[in-house]
């Protein structure tokens, strides 16, 4: 063979070397994208229906209190949710705001029954439960009480803040010390939240949820808006998809099931 047909075939081979090292790049990218992209769009799809979710059980409580408040439900939820969250916000400012209450909005007045606690189960029902630790500063004294059971002088342990009543005492003899103590407290409370106008929507399509009353008066229902698959193309080949997120019928959720 000629060195001229020689360096024809070495330059051939490392052609077909560098195109098959190519391949396995492009293989290798596709097989991650095959393996992430797919879990991505499902994370999504999964973000999605629990956020929708989240809405309707929002949307249900609000007919909830304003039931409590106006003795029916409305089918309009951008209404009850006005309505609901301007009577938390006069409980705000005013603690005595219960009982027939005269309340203005959009340029209606009407009467609302707000009952005692509306406030509290406002906070814990629309409020996510959370605990921190606090460090608190305390001091403790150390007194001598003459105790008559014992016949005799007693000491004992007491916090500062109670210290006055002890002094008062007939049976006080002497205060000893005072020692500064540092403790760290759980405590227990709500981050709570207003519901707004965004929940009154399927975060997929955007179309208000459909709430209906049923029973004569005495239930209602929400329903997601969604009517048939959602589908919307991701990456070319794949594709983000959305079915209808369920409905609270009365309390009952249908992905409790």
């Amino acid at each position: 063979m000629s060195e001229k047909n020689q360096s024809e075939l070495t330059k051939k081979r490392k052609q077909h070397s560098d195109l098959l090292e190519l391949a396995i790049v492009f293989a290798f990218l596709f097989l991650i994208i095959s393996i992430y992209v797919p879990r991505a769009i499902w994370d999504e799809e999964e973000k999605y229906a629990n956020q929708s979710q989240f809405h309707m059980e929002n949307m249900f409580d609000v007919q909830s209190f304003y039931k409590s408040i106006m003795g029916e439900y409305n089918p309009d939820g951008l209404w009850a949710t006005k309505v609901v969250n301007s009577v938390r916000d006069s409980l705000t400012g005013d603690s005595t705001y219960l009982g027939e209450q005269s309340i203005t909005l959009d340029n209606k007045t009407f009467t609302v029954n707000v009952p005692k606690g509306y406030d509290i189960e406002f906070d814990t029902t629309f409020g996510f439960p959370m605990t921190r630790r606090d460090t608190v500063l305390d001091t403790t004294a150390t007194i001598v009480m003459f105790s008559e059971d014992l016949s005799r002088n007693d000491t004992s342990y007491v916090q500062k803040k109670r210290l006055a009543q002890f002094m008062a005492d007939s049976n006080f003899v002497s205060l000893l010390e005072e020692v500064e103590t540092e403790r760290v407290e759980v405590v227990n409370y709500y981050d709570s939240y207003m519901p707004d106008s965004l929940m009154y929507f399927c975060p997929v399509v955007e179309k208000p949820y459909l709430i209906s009353v049923k029973d004569e008066g005495n239930a209602v229902r929400v329903d997601s808006p969604i009517e048939e698959t959602v589908v919307r193309k991701r990456y070319v080949i794949f594709a983000f998809k959305a079915d209808n997120h369920g409905f609270i019928n009365d309390g009952t959720k249908s992905w409790d099931r």
